[in-house]
């Protein structure tokens, strides 16, 4: 694909980019506000859970961000951009591995079957999508690009239910277990 097609593909996804992009940077944002009211009465164990629990919402945040702004760079040519976009899933499949083993080591919290779906294996199938449709994208962009749009945008929405779930737990749980501070 000529670099002119290749720009005109990127082009006409530049809306839905700065949309999602947006989004992602404002969740960042409200999970630093809501990290900080929780923070005044952690939970025990918080950060054996953080690691498995909270710090995996930033990240796939930070994701949907990084690729926004990725297919949002004036690349020349398509090969960098789309090898940039596949390191982004390989290394987001990794880490969906790495959070899987860390929900399992961790004993502050059971997981039920809705936390291994949205913290386990929609972020897995999100990021291996990202990565395979990255390479997909070498030969057939048009339709890589819909599974990249795709990818990012579950990513965004099970970063949105796993901050409204954990955010949730705290204030209705957690709140409960514990008596106020005097």
């Amino acid at each position: 694909m000529s670099g002119a097609a290749a720009t005109y593909l990127f082009a006409r996804w530049d809306s839905f980019y700065v949309i999602v992009g947006s989004a992602a940077g404002a969740l960042i944002g409200l999970q630093f506000v809501v990290m900080t009211l929780i923070a005044e009465r952690p939970p025990v164990r918080a950060a054996e859970a953080g690691a498995a629990f909270a710090t995996p919402t930033i990240v796939h945040f930070s994701a949907v961000l990084l690729v926004s702004a990725l297919l949002r760079a004036p690349w020349d040519e398509i090969v960098p951009a789309m090898t940039v976009c596949g390191l982004v899933g390989i290394a987001g499949t990794i880490y969906a591995l790495l959070t899987t083993m860390r929900m399992r080591r961790q004993d502050a919290y059971r997981p039920d079957f809705e936390d291994w779906l949205f913290h386990c294996l929609v972020p897995l199938a999100a990021y291996a999508d990202l990565a395979g449709s990255a390479a997909l994208g070498l030969a057939h962009l048009r339709i890589a690009l819909f599974w990249m749009g795709g990818a990012i945008l579950v990513l965004l929405f099970c970063g949105i239910h796993n901050a409204w779930d954990a955010t949730a737990y705290h204030v209705l749980v957690q709140r409960r277990e514990k008596p106020p501070p005097e």
